[in-house]
Order: structure tokens, then C-alpha cells, then sequence
């Protein structure tokens, strides 16, 4: 076995380990990716004389965006991929206990989809507060959202979660010590993040399409995560559903829509 199909095995996925006390590096990059959206928002804003939005509202924005994206992706996971379970033991939805294992597991599972709604809540919700156009602004913000998206899916795969179908190509890599699998977190990581960021990064100062960034955001995320959803695992206690999609894949339908529909109302109207 080669040292590129063994990394999974090599990585250790705690980044700081104290006692009993552990910081991972998924964390780490989480941390790195809210980083990586403010400098880029930073740099925009001081180079651009829209005044779309201030450094320090900017600052706000961020703050609100982080718990949105936590609450509105535990939230997601709660309601897409385990509800019958969070039904019948709600308190786990906040706990990092496990009542029903009697152990400390803590807090697990976050839905992208639902992160990807708290989030743009969260932004219509700060511009009603500052009386500022939501679609303007998250349309300004949005091309630096998928560079950040990036280092969430990197710290999937350090993580040594989120992995993918059972392969036999040479790009399988050993994720579970039993056999090969699709790095489907470095597709998502290079698919959603990096050709979505330079699409998008590139048409941000374009007069004629910066309206329909979100739209294309969303149509973009939706189409690539759907193709790749055929290389990763369908989480075990759902499996395929209609038609042998996985959840990620019906969700992303849903979320393709939502995004033509943004396009319509975006053309339609001046924003």
C-alpha cells in the first residue's frame, strides 16, 4: 500500500490533545475557513467604493454568520437526516450526552444545507437591521464563500469522517482499514470550494451578473454536490432513497430550485 492511499490511516485528527482536553482539526478548520471569508471580504471592501457594506458591519455580519451556520446546521442535520431519532430524544439535539448509549459522545452532525439557510437568514436578518438591500449584500459576500467551504471539507477528511463509496480505482484511499474508498471530502473540498470560489471570484465586479451571484451560488453547490454525492457514502442509517438518490442528492433538487427561482426574482426586479 502506498503512502497517498494510506494518509487517512497516518493523519492524526486531533490537532491539540491536553489531558483530557482535545481540540481537532476539524475544528482548526472551521476557525481557518471564517478567517479566510473575512480576509477576503476585508480586502474587497477596501479595494471597492460601492459601500455595500463597512468593516465593522462586516465584523457583525461575521459574528451572526458563525452562529447561524452552527445552529442552522445542527438544525438541518436534526430535521434532513435523523428526525424520528432527535424526536424521541430531543435533549440530544443541545447534549453532548448520549442518553441513550449512557456515554459523552458529543455534539455530532451538522447538515451543509441547513448551515447554508441559517447563514443566509442570518444576513437577510442583519440588513432589515441596518437597512441595507439582503440580496445586495449577500450577493457581495457570497463569491468568498466557497474558498471557506474548502477548509470545511478538508477538515472532513483529517477528521477521517464523510468519506466515500468502496472503489477499486487507484484513487481509492484507506479509510477505514477494511478497503479502498473515494476521498469524496476532497472532491467536495476542490468541486464546491476551489472551481466554485474562482467562478464566482472572477464574475464578482462584473456589473451585468453581480446580482446573480447567489443564484449561481446556489445552482453551482447544487449541481456539483449532487455528482459527487454518487461517490460518497449515503450515511448508514438512511441509505439510498427514491430512485437510489441519497439525501444530500434530494436536498440538493430542492436546493437547485430554490436557486432558479432566485435567478427569476433577481431578473425580474432591480437588486
Amino acid at each position: 500500500m502506498n503512502f497517498y492511499q494510506n494518509l487517512p490511516q497516518i493523519i492524526n485528527p486531533i490537532f491539540l490533545h491536553i489531558g483530557s482536553f482535545k481540540i481537532y482539526w476539524y475544528s482548526i478548520m472551521w476557525i481557518i475557513s471564517f478567517l479566510i471569508i473575512y480576509k477576503l471580504l476585508t480586502y474587497r471592501i477596501k479595494k471597492d467604493k460601492k459601500n455595500i457594506l463597512t468593516i465593522n458591519e462586516l465584523n457583525d455580519l461575521i459574528f451572526y454568520a458563525l452562529f447561524g451556520a452552527i445552529i442552522g446546521g445542527r438544525l438541518g442535520y436534526v430535521l434532513f437526516y435523523n428526525l424520528n431519532y432527535f424526536i424521541l430524544n430531543p435533549l440530544e439535539i443541545i447534549s453532548p450526552y448520549n442518553f441513550s448509549t449512557d456515554t459523552w459522545t458529543g455534539i455530532y452532525g451538522m447538515s451543509y444545507h441547513g448551515g447554508a439557510l441559517g447563514v443566509i437568514f442570518v444576513i437577510f436578518w442583519y440588513t432589515h437591521k441596518i437597512n441595507k438591500s439582503g440580496f445586495k449584500v449577500i450577493n457581495y459576500v457570497i463569491p468568498a464563500i466557497p474558498l471557506g467551504y474548502f477548509f470545511g471539507r478538508i477538515g472532513n477528511f483529517l477528521n477521517n469522517e464523510l468519506y466515500g463509496r468502496m472503489t477499486d480505482s487507484w484513487i481509492g484511499m484507506n479509510f477505514t482499514d477494511k478497503d479502498f474508498r473515494h476521498p469524496s471530502q476532497l472532491y467536495e473540498a476542490f468541486g464546491e470550494g476551489v472551481i466554485l470560489f474562482i467562478i464566482l471570484w472572477s464574475l464578482r465586479n462584473n456589473n451585468k451578473i453581480e446580482k446573480y451571484l447567489l443564484s449561481l451560488y446556489i445552482i453551482g453547490y447544487s449541481m456539483v454536490r449532487f455528482v459527487i454525492e454518487y461517490f460518497r457514502e449515503p450515511d448508514s442509517h438512511i441509505g439510498l432513497l427514491f430512485l437510489d438518490l441519497s439525501m444530500g442528492q434530494i436536498l440538493s433538487i430542492y436546493m437547485f430550485i430554490i436557486g432558479f427561482v432566485i435567478f427569476l426574482i433577481s431578473y425580474k426586479r432591480k437588486i
